[in-house]
C-alpha cells in the first residue's frame, strides 16, 4: 500500500466520520424539537430520553443514513483533489484509474462490514431499548388492525379469528380446524376467545364442537372452555418494528416461525433481512458512482458536484423505500424489489466509470 492509497483511505474515512459528527446534532436538535411536548406530557426522564432513546437512536440514524454520508463524503474529497489537479496527476503519473480506485474500494469494505455488524448485531440490541421508551414516552397505544386472522400452530392444527382486540386480549369469531392425512378430523367455532392471565390459559365462549370419524359426527356444546394453544397474546399486540430488535440469528428463526403460521409478517421479516444485507452493498456501488462523477475537474467546482451527488443519493434512498413497498403491496419477492435499486445503480455505476478520466 502506497502513500497516496494511506492518504485517499484516511481523506474517504475522515471525511465520512467527520460528517456524520456535524449532522447528527442538527437531527437531534430536529428531532427532540419534534418530540418534546410528548416527552413533557408524558413526563418522561430526562436520563431516560438520553441514555435509553437518543444514545440508542444515533445508531439507528447513522445506519439509516450512512449511503447518504458515504456519498457526500467522496464527492466532497474527490472534488476537490480535482479541483486541486491532484487527480490529474496522479493519472499522468502513470496510474491508471482502476489503481486509484483501489483505497476508495478499501475504505468502501470497512464501512459496509461496519454498517453488516451494525445492521445484524448492534442496533437490533439497541432498538429494543429505543422502541420500548417509543412505546411508554412517545407512540400512541397500539390498535391491532389486522382482519381475517389465519395461523398455523402445529402442522396438523389451524385457527382462525376475524380481529383481535389487544385491550381485553379476546378474538372474535373463533375456530380451530385439525386435520390428519388431509382430512378433516376435528372443528371448533366458538364467539370468541380470551386470554386468562392469572391461569394462563385461553378461555372459549359459546363453542360447537365437531368430531369426526369416518363418515360419523360427533357434536358437542357449551358456554366455556379452558384450553391451551400454541400461540400466546403477544404474537397479536407487536407492531411491524418489532422485526428490527432481532438480530442476524433471532431474523432468521423468526422468518422460519412466521412461514410454519401461514403469516403476512413474513413479508416484513424477508424486507428487513434483504434490507440489511443491501444497504452495507450500496456503499460500494455509491462509491465507485461518487469517485466517477467528482474526479473530473469542472466549472462548477465541488458546488456542482455536491449537488449531483445529493440528487443521487436521495433518489437512491427514496428508491429504496418505494421498492419496499412493492414487496409488501404488490406480491413482488422481498429480495427482488430490496435489490432492484442496487442493480439499477450498479449499471449507472458501470456506466459513469466507463465515462470516467483516464
Amino acid at each position: 500500500m502506497k502513500i497516496i492509497d494511506l492518504y485517499i483511505i484516511r481523506k474517504f474515512l475522515g471525511t465520512f466520520f467527520f460528517s456524520l459528527l456535524m449532522i447528527i446534532p442538527v437531527v437531534v436538535v430536529f428531532d427532540l424539537s419534534e418530540k418534546m411536548r410528548d416527552f413533557i406530557e408524558r413526563k418522561a426522564p430526562i436520563k431516560a430520553i438520553v441514555f435509553d432513546y437518543y444514545f440508542n437512536f444515533i445508531p439507528y440514524l447513522v445506519n439509516q443514513f450512512s449511503p447518504l454520508f458515504v456519498f457526500i463524503a467522496v464527492i466532497f474529497f474527490t472534488s476537490k483533489m480535482a479541483s486541486n489537479s491532484e487527480i490529474v496527476a496522479i493519472l499522468s503519473g502513470g496510474v491508471s484509474f482502476k489503481r486509484l480506485l483501489r483505497p476508495y474500494l478499501i475504505s468502501a469494505v470497512i464501512l459496509a462490514l461496519l454498517s453488516y455488524y451494525l445492521n445484524n448485531f448492534l442496533i437490533p440490541d439497541a432498538n429494543k431499548e429505543r422502541l420500548a421508551f417509543e412505546e411508554i414516552y412517545y407512540r400512541n397505544k397500539f390498535r391491532n388492525e389486522s382482519h381475517h386472522i389465519h395461523r398455523q400452530i402445529n402442522p396438523s392444527t389451524y385457527i382462525y379469528m376475524t380481529n383481535y382486540n389487544v385491550d381485553m386480549n379476546m378474538g372474535i369469531y373463533f375456530s380451530v380446524e385439525t386435520f390428519e392425512d388431509g382430512e378433516l378430523k376435528y372443528k371448533l367455532i366458538s364467539d370468541n376467545i380470551r386470554w386468562d392471565s392469572i391461569k394462563n390459559t385461553w378461555e372459549i365462549s359459546n363453542y360447537v364442537e365437531r368430531f369426526f370419524e369416518g363418515s360419523n359426527e360427533t357434536i358437542v356444546t357449551g358456554g366455556k372452555k379452558d384450553t391451551i394453544m400454541n400461540f400466546t397474546p403477544d404474537e397479536f399486540k407487536r407492531r411491524s418494528s418489532f422485526i428490527e430488535t432481532k438480530n442476524f440469528f433471532e431474523l432468521n428463526d423468526l422468518i422460519e416461525e412466521e412461514k410454519f403460521k401461514g403469516s403476512s409478517f413474513v413479508v416484513d421479516c424477508e424486507i428487513e433481512k434483504q434490507k440489511r444485507a443491501a444497504y452495507p452493498f450500496a456503499t460500494f456501488v455509491l462509491t465507485i458512482i461518487g469517485v466517477s462523477l467528482s474526479s473530473r475537474k469542472v466549472r462548477g467546482g465541488i458546488g456542482l458536484h455536491i449537488g449531483m451527488g445529493l440528487l443521487i443519493s436521495f433518489s437512491y434512498i427514496l428508491f429504496m423505500q418505494v421498492s419496499s413497498t412493492f414487496a409488501k403491496n404488490s406480491g413482488v419477492p422481498a429480495m427482488v424489489a430490496v435489490w432492484i435499486p442496487n442493480v439499477l445503480y450498479s449499471i449507472l455505476a458501470l456506466y459513469l466509470l466507463k465515462k470516467a478520466p483516464k
